[in-house]
């Protein structure tokens, strides 16, 4: 019915395809992979579902943003879009928030 070498290619072909389903999902559990794969969906996609806080410098919240926000950031300034609306922040302490 089946030759040694016919089953000795089956559990090769079977191994094999084990083996890059594990390997794939080891690189796929890797944080900086997610982290690449995150940022990827929101540079495509217009941004991520977020709530954007702006506090003062005593921890008060001066100013709260809900949305997909699309953020970038310096060293002098944190911008983003919302809405389609460019939100541009000097100072301040600005906690964004993935929902």
């Amino acid at each position: 019915m089946y030759s040694k070498y016919n089953i000795a290619k089956i559990v090769a072909t079977i191994s094999l395809l084990m083996l890059i389903a594990v390997g794939t999902l080891i690189v796929f559990n890797v944080g900086s992979v997610k982290r690449t794969v995150k940022s990827f969906e929101s540079n495509v996609g217009g941004g991520l579902e977020r709530v954007a806080t702006l506090y003062d410098y005593n921890g008060q919240p001066l100013k709260q943003w809900s949305g997909k926000i699309d953020m970038s950031n310096s060293a002098n300034e944190v911008d983003f879009f919302i809405n389609n609306k460019r939100i541009i922040i000097h100072g301040g302490i600005f906690v964004l928030e993935e929902k």
